[in-house]
């Protein structure tokens, strides 16, 4: 086996679920099927390289900046809905329940991973909702413990905006996490959100 082979099976071996043998079997798919599979992959991959942008307000991963989403005229932008990832953004549009705005986080505060309230976009968050229209935050975070964490967190930080917080309801699983839910459960999380702000009163 060629370098060339072994640096394409490392590299496809790094994406999220493969590992050493499924990246050597996806490798060989591609390598097998060059003109059907593998040369289209590439120009798209290579086109996408040059066109992807991070969304300068919300940060969301789109082909323009600010991005669809964030220029859409129907969506309501008195309602902003906190996650963690592009990909929790992407699972809450597949269930097509949530009109309002977004905002990324980057990830959710860990004393584990030596991630804090400057690795995050907190602050953005909070300038973002002292200067807008925004009337309601709904925290949609994972069901763990640095979910939960970073939810107070930001909670705390938004306090003196005197914004409206309230987080999806957790028919969402402890422990879960939003990419891996269907589209009803997400849809009745976001209809069953509360109010935070009212339990500390």
């Amino acid at each position: 086996m060629g370098p060339e082979i072994q640096e394409l099976i490392r590299l496809i071996s790094k994406l999220p679920g493969l590992g050493p043998r499924s990246g050597r079997r996806v490798a060989l798919h591609l390598l097998k099927n060059k003109q059907n599979l593998l040369k289209p992959l590439v120009q798209s991959m290579t086109h996408t390289l040059t066109v992807v942008k991070e969304c300068a307000i919300c940060r969301n991963i789109d082909t323009q900046d600010p991005c669809a989403l964030c220029q859409d005229p129907r969506r309501d932008p008195s309602v902003l809905c906190v996650v963690e990832d592009v990909t929790d953004l992407w699972a809450l549009e597949r269930s097509a329940s949530f009109k309002g705005s977004y905002h990324i986080l980057g990830g959710t505060l860990s004393a584990l991973d030596g991630k804090g309230p400057q690795d995050l976009r907190i602050g953005s968050l909070v300038q973002r909702v002292a200067h807008s229209e925004v009337s309601e935050v709904i925290l949609a975070l994972s069901a763990t413990i640095d979910g939960q964490t970073t939810a107070h967190y930001v909670m705390d930080r938004l306090s003196p905006t005197g914004v409206e917080v309230s987080a999806i309801a957790h028919g969402v699983p402890l422990g879960g996490e939003l990419d891996y839910l269907d589209d009803g459960t997400i849809t009745t999380a976001l209809n069953s959100r509360r109010a935070l702000n009212a339990q500390l009163a």
